[in-house]
């Protein structure tokens, strides 16, 4: 059977990643409605791939249905949206993060059956046929190090010519939404320095997939020993290091760089017998396949699949939707992540003589 699903926020990676492949993989989905704040994007995307129902609004669009899932790719935390469509009925696919504080992640959960999964959060990396081709195999991980080389957006997207920004969203809907998720960072971290904040965003809104990364290989960070960030001439870089709940250790080194030729990640596990390597590309290009490298005492074997992760990831909500088949991530993982990005802040604001504030205290 098909699955009917709407699609609540129509950014970048809705245009690039999410429609395009709801459309080739008609055999599983069927979009019946859209919704941005954007009317005019609303309109263009509606008539672009044939949907009637077109909202500006997402509460609206919950409350007039004709779907069974939502996928949820709005910008900011997506705490509340979630718990709407949750109340609702409805099955979630949810971008990163899917929030900002622990609270809204309390609250989400407290609408899960954990016999019968709702709620999938949008980490396509775990799905990746390369990170897919090595799970479950290292028995003994010594040291997790993970490269993110994260040139801007723009240099990123220039491929896919996408049109200017939408101008037709009233700034002061604009500006109530940039308050309320200022709110829920201060509910998280407290009246944090700009450098902390700027840490607890970067790690929700990017190092996160590598969190996500550490957990399905090697259980996840135990802890958050050390943390720095530096800015220099085009960038902005985080370090983080810590213990692994499965042994040995982990490091991230995470660099924006504006002018950076092309996305890079790698991200080397190395266990008892060996090393394997994951160099994943920048993830709009659907096309492009990570790299696997996996070197053992047989000897290196190289291996590459173009398969999306992102189509992966949607067949697997598919699963989670009509049969009820786990997500490698739910409330859990995400709850994970949002306090390992407290830990960090705290080390961070800790290293300097000063203590945080809010959940993260």
């Amino acid at each position: 059977m098909r699955l009917k699903v709407a699609v609540a926020g129509l950014g970048v990676i809705a245009q690039t990643v999410h429609l395009p492949l709801l459309e080739r993989r008609g055999d599983l989905f069927e979009v019946t409605a859209l919704c941005d704040l954007s009317a005019s994007l609303t309109a263009r995307m509606a008539d672009r791939y044939g949907v009637a129902r077109r909202y500006t609004d997402v509460t609206e669009m919950l409350d007039a249905g004709g779907f069974d899932a939502v996928l949820v790719l709005t910008s900011g935390s997506h705490g509340r949206v979630v718990v709407d469509a949750l109340r609702r009925g409805y099955a979630v696919l949810c971008e990163k993060p899917l929030a900002y504080t622990r609270a809204e992640s309390a609250e989400i959960a407290a609408l899960e059956d954990p016999g019968r999964p709702r709620l999938m959060v949008g980490y396509m990396k775990q799905y990746d046929p390369a990170v897919r081709r090595v799970t479950g195999r290292p028995a003994d991980v010594r040291a997790v190090q993970v490269t993110v080389l994260h040139p801007s957006d723009g240099s990123q997207l220039a491929f896919a010519r996408l049109s200017e920004p939408p101008a037709d969203v009233p700034a002061e809907v604009i500006d109530r939404l940039r308050a309320q998720d200022d709110e829920l960072v201060r509910a998280a971290i407290g009246d944090a320095t700009t450098e902390a904040r700027g840490l607890y965003m970067t790690i929700l809104n990017s190092i996160c997939h590598d969190l996500s990364l550490l957990r399905l290989l090697a259980g996840g960070p135990a802890d958050v020993d050390h943390v720095t960030t530096w800015a220099g001439v085009g960038g902005s870089s985080v370090e983080m290091t810590g213990r692994l709940r499965a042994g040995g250790r982990y490091a991230v080194h995470w660099h924006y760089l504006e002018d950076y030729p092309a996305y890079r990640e790698t991200v080397a596990v190395h266990h008892a017998t060996g090393t394997f390597e994951m160099v994943f590309p920048t993830p709009y290009l659907l096309g492009a396949s990570t790299r696997l490298t996996d070197v053992s005492a047989e000897g290196s074997l190289a291996f590459g699949d173009v398969t999306p992760s992102f189509e992966r990831e949607l067949e697997a909500f598919y699963a989670m939707a009509t049969s009820g088949v786990p997500p490698l991530t739910g409330v859990p993982g995400a709850l994970e992540d949002i306090v390992t990005a407290q830990q960090a802040v705290s080390r961070l604001l800790a290293q300097n003589g000063l203590q945080a504030g809010g959940e993260a205290a």
